[in-house]
């Protein structure tokens, strides 16, 4: 369909438009009109995707002398390839209404473990050593030496790709990360090169926020063993080996300056750069690490120096300024030295011509840690604890640098875009964002979401069945009776719901202490009675077996469960939506842990900072994580599904007030303190309504499919009814 927004014709690729979505992109053009930044909060399964790409894409073709290029950050390649799908159909249908008009390049960034072609790499076990691996095909020195020694191994795709110079183009089209590696295969170039040369010429980039929020920011370096001064003697092996000449090269460089890495080539610039201010990029590198011998003795003294701190029965807490001050005091290494250990050994590794890379991760490390607290004088501190305080009998030494001020990481990207666009179906309470990220948007809006029948039911579970309270709380979390209604929930439950149940635990710990308790008291085996049990562990791999293992399940009509843990990657990534989700319980409130020292210190500067209660803090980031567990279940209108919250914290409004207003315009008054077989009753109930037949446009009563009629007559009428 095809409508006007004010002065921009909206290109939507379907016949029918939700309310909200209308509304979604009347406030997002507000915002890029007003050139700002925007906090818009939408339902899951409202299509906010394929709104904000057709509002962009929309305002970009009305606006030729002015062009948008859009930067499209996700979590996860899954959600990366959903989104390019989206913009492929999108643009497919503007193509059909104004042809070559329609014009666009759109990319998908991603690393080289999910862009390369080549198999020898591939074979490499992890993301480190795919990246190693491709670097000792494709340096230049490699390839340098490999033409005088055509023994000598390099990548065909690479190799082909440099030979295509200027010709190795992608044709205007969107493509997915499968596109890109089946067009490098068929022109025989290397897919992951070839993205990042095009990504500079690309109308839509598509890419993790990681390449824009730099991870590093809150690093950690384990005890003595992990930062062993074994990398910085390899160093100085691989610097006696190395021609003196070189040497002398790197040093006249580093004198004119920094500017000079410019002109390195493009497969050398391989390190990934900590936040850093641009004032510092630009800054000369000092002179007593110039040459590659003192820089040496400055990183053994370092690591010395670090290693030593690690030797601490107490657990020590310092800013940035008192650490470097002690580091200066006791190392003899000064601030602006520090800062720029990053760039030294960046430029040293590529003098000495480094190519596994993978091995020296632990000095990497250390020099991005150096150069960010020589860098940043608040917003950090750095932690050491000589043990886990749940193992204090096992030593395990940490120091970490942690970041508590989010606003010092996203600040460049504020001021490098003209507009940033947060987005969520969960970033209640809203209000929250701009005090913590620091900035001030233009637009701030929650949307409702718009149903033709309650397909959506959440609850609050406050006792079980016997009438004692639930609860996760730490004074009750291991009390029998919590355990034992906790279970009886969950087995009455497997019995009358149909096929996916996917029940939330606060932490890993939990999650292992409640479900051998209910393996010992038989609990478990009654439950395996209605459905087969998988469970979420923190090894990946085991864990996408159990996924796909718990949808044949479900596909097969057998129907199944699976545990999984707040804050982790199920909770995070996976959509659990039709069959695969008609029940998620949510047992109890995921706090974090409340004695860590780094959330203790987080906590503090954010009182200190931005006068943000920590009852405040704590309450918003459990709440989120709940609604965002919850949230998996449904994916969109024609879906239906259950909630619970199993804690009867969630009946005070102090804490339920925090959930997304698209959950609690439907959480009604007598859903809000029920016992086991209140809850059960409910959901009989609700069952039984979902499986009748209903109107998806909404019939006579209120319209929940617009087509493009229904957007001309009601307008602005659209707007006010869907917002809070």
């Amino acid at each position: 369909m095809k409508f006007q927004i004010e002065d921009v014709t909206v290109y939507f690729p379907y016949d029918h438009i939700y309310p909200e979505q209308y509304a979604y992109m009347v406030e997002l053009k507000r915002a890029l009109d007003a050139r700002g930044h925007c906090l818009l909060e939408m339902p899951t399964g409202t299509g906010k995707t394929i709104a904000l790409l057709s509002l962009i894409t929309s305002y970009t073709l009305s606006k030729p002398n002015n062009p948008v290029k859009l930067i499209y950050c996700t979590r996860t390649v899954h959600e990366m390839e959903k989104t390019l799908a989206e913009l492929k159909l999108l643009h497919a249908y503007q193509t059909i209404h104004i042809g070559d008009r329609a014009r666009i390049l759109a990319v998908g960034l991603s690393s080289r473990k999910n862009l390369c072609v080549n198999s020898r790499v591939l074979a490499a076990e992890n993301r480190d050593s795919v990246d190693a691996s491709c670097r000792r095909l494709t340096a230049s020195w490699v390839r340098a030496a490999a033409v005088a020694n055509p023994n000598l191994p390099t990548c065909e795709f690479f190799e082909e790709y440099e030979k295509a110079g200027s010709n190795a183009v992608l044709p205007p089209g969107v493509y997915t990360l499968q596109d890109l590696r089946a067009y490098g295969k068929e022109k025989g170039w290397c897919p992951y090169f070839l993205a990042r040369h095009m990504v500079q010429f690309a109308n839509v980039v598509v890419y993790s926020y990681q390449y824009l929020l730099d991870p590093k920011v809150a690093g950690h370096l384990k005890g003595p063993e992990g930062i062993s001064i074994k990398c910085v003697r390899r160093l100085r092996r691989r610097f006696k080996a190395t021609d003196a000449g070189r040497l002398r090269a790197e040093y006249n460089r580093l004198v004119e300056g920094l500017a000079q890495r410019g002109n390195l080539p493009f497969t050398d610039n391989w390190l990934s750069n900590p936040a850093l201010p641009d004032d510092i990029l630009k800054e000369a590198v000092p002179g007593n690490i110039r040459r590659a011998e003192h820089f040496l003795h400055v990183l053994r003294r370092l690591v010395q120096y670090l290693e030593g701190r690690l030797e601490t029965d107490n657990v020590e807490k310092e800013g940035p300024v008192g650490f470097v001050a002690s580091i200066n005091t006791h190392a003899g290494i000064d601030q602006k030295t520090l800062k720029f250990c990053y760039d030294r050994l960046h430029s040293l590794m590529l003098t000495l011509e480094i190519t596994d890379t993978d091995e020296f991760l632990h000095i990497q490390t250390i020099c991005d840690f150096a150069t960010l607290v020589g860098t940043y004088t608040r917003g950090f501190s750095i932690i050491i604890e000589p043990f886990d305080e749940r193992m204090p009998h096992i030593p395990d030494p940490v120091l970490q640098l942690s970041c508590h001020d989010a606003s010092l990481a996203i600040k460049p990207v504020f001021d490098r875009f003209q507009s940033v666009v947060i987005t969520s179906g969960t970033l209640s309470p809203i209000d929250l964002y701009p005090r913590l990220l620091n900035f001030h948007p233009v637009v701030s809006r929650s949307f409702t979401m718009s149903l033709t029948r309650d397909c959506i039911c959440p609850m609050v579970l406050t006792r079980g069945s016997d009438q004692l309270p639930v609860s996760t709380k730490f004074d009750m979390r291991s009390d029998l009776g919590v355990v034992r209604n906790y279970g009886r929930l969950l087995l009455e439950m497997a019995s009358v719901v149909p096929d996916g149940i996917v029940c939330f635990f606060v932490s890993y710990s939990y999650m292992d202490g409640i479900v051998n308790s209910w393996n010992e008291n038989g609990i478990l085996k009654e439950i395996m009675q209605h459905k087969l049990v998988f469970i979420e562990t923190q090894d990946v791999v085991e864990t996408t077996l159990a996924l796909d293992n718990y949808r044949k399940a479900c596909d097969c009509g057998r129907g199944a469960i699976f545990f999984s843990v707040a804050r982790g990657k199920v909770a995070e990534g996976i959509d659990f939506d039709r069959h695969y989700g008609r029940l998620v319980i949510m047992f109890g409130v995921p706090f974090q842990y409340t004695l860590s020292k780094i959330l203790l210190a987080r906590l503090e500067y954010l009182r200190d900072t931005f006068q943000i209660k920590e009852g405040d803090f704590l309450t918003f980031d459990a709440l989120r994580q709940a609604a965002q567990c919850v949230g998996r279940v449904i994916r969109s209108k024609a879906d239906y599904g259950m909630m619970i919250f199993a804690d009867k914290r969630y009946s005070r409004h102090d804490k339920r007030s925090k959930l997304p207003g698209w959950i609690l315009s439907h959480l009604r008054d007598a859903h809000l303190n029920l016992s086991t077989d209140m809850a059960l009753h409910i959901a009989r109930e609700f069952l039984r309504k979902m499986a009748q037949p209903y109107d998806r446009a909404g019939g006579s009563g209120r319209k929940t499919l617009l087509s493009q009629e229904d957007v001309e007559k009601m307008g602005d009428g659209i707007l006010n009814e869907m917002q809070y």
